[in-house]
């Protein structure tokens, strides 16, 4: 087994840096070096089966450098590929506190993907004082929307350690071996989201599939997701995400369960994976996906955050 990781691993190091190397370019960004400079760091928190990075390449991809070429202070968090938000939140909080204590950070911006948004919102339960805001993007924020059981995560998580091999390789590809993969936990997330937003309920939308409050208990809180599966033909990711849309959904994430706090947008035309510009910047013509993070910068500049 540790072989075949070990292969795994090589393996898919090779593929992205390959694939980086003709990968398209992005749409040309003016870089304004004050114009997403917030007061407080922004914090990436990737989603299932993400990493900060491996063999170079960003999960958000190419976004930290654009947020930076803006102004912003970027800090991207390391946290398990597979587990609940509770056990990668207490992982995001360390990660903060030393952040903190080396930089005299005191307060931070959090974005998170996918299951990066529930991640984020539970630090922002736990150490409030240390949140200025959370932005959530694709978020699995409410799985109790009709049809969230999403028939792909099922699938994943259906076969018996199969997300905590994928998350172990996941792991030891971005350098983070050592982080624990527990698919039961994750499993148990998504069969109980109601539980977990009565546990950390800021922010929530006070009607079905509408918004919550843009600041809640002193944190700003805003969401933002595409609704688009399929949006380039070479992007073979885009034909698993289209197979999985039965519903108003990014492919993984329906629309409605996406939501939490002010609503930027819903109906960006991207999939779950263009959200954080990936597969390697593959999408269709829509928005640019960088701009957006550059963008959601100035709104939490302009917010005094």
């Amino acid at each position: 087994m540790k072989a075949f990781r070990q292969f795994v691993v090589k393996l898919a190091s090779a593929a992205l840096a390959c694939a980086a190397a003709w990968s398209p370019s992005l749409s040309a960004h003016a870089a304004d070096p004050t114009f997403a400079k917030t007061q407080h760091p922004i914090v990436l928190v990737h989603g299932l089966f993400g990493f900060s990075s491996v063999s170079g390449i960003d999960y958000f991809f190419r976004i930290p450098a654009e947020l930076r070429a803006n102004g912003a202070t970027v800090l991207v968090a390391s946290v398990s590929a597979v587990n609940s938000p509770e056990v990668r939140g207490e992982q995001l909080l360390k990660q903060m506190k030393q952040w903190a204590a080396a930089k005299g950070y005191k307060k931070f911006n959090l974005i998170g993907h996918s299951l990066g948004a529930p991640t984020a919102r539970y630090v922002a339960g736990v150490a409030p004082s240390m949140v200025a805001s959370v932005t959530s993007v694709g978020g699995t924020n409410d799985l109790s929307v009709g049809g969230s059981q999403s028939a792909l995560l099922d699938t994943l998580l259906g076969f018996k350690n199969l997300a905590n091999v994928m998350g172990k390789v996941i792991g030891a590809a971005s350098g983070n071996a050592g982080l624990p993969q527990d698919e039961n936990a994750l499993k148990a997330f998504a069969l109980d989201t109601p539980g977990f937003n009565r546990r950390f309920p800021a922010g929530q939308p006070t009607s079905a599939c509408g918004q919550g409050p843009e600041q809640d208990k002193g944190i700003f809180f805003y969401s933002a997701t595409g609704n688009k599966p399929k949006t380039n033909f070479l992007d073979l990711s885009d034909v698993i995400l289209q197979a999985n849309a039965q519903f108003a959904t990014d492919g993984l994430v329906p629309v409605c369960a996406a939501h939490w706090g002010k609503v930027v947008r819903d109906d960006f035309p991207w999939n779950h994976l263009d959200e954080v510009n990936q597969v390697l910047g593959l999408r269709g013509s829509g928005p640019d996906p960088v701009a957006f993070y550059v963008s959601q910068a100035n709104r939490l500049k302009g917010k005094g955050l």
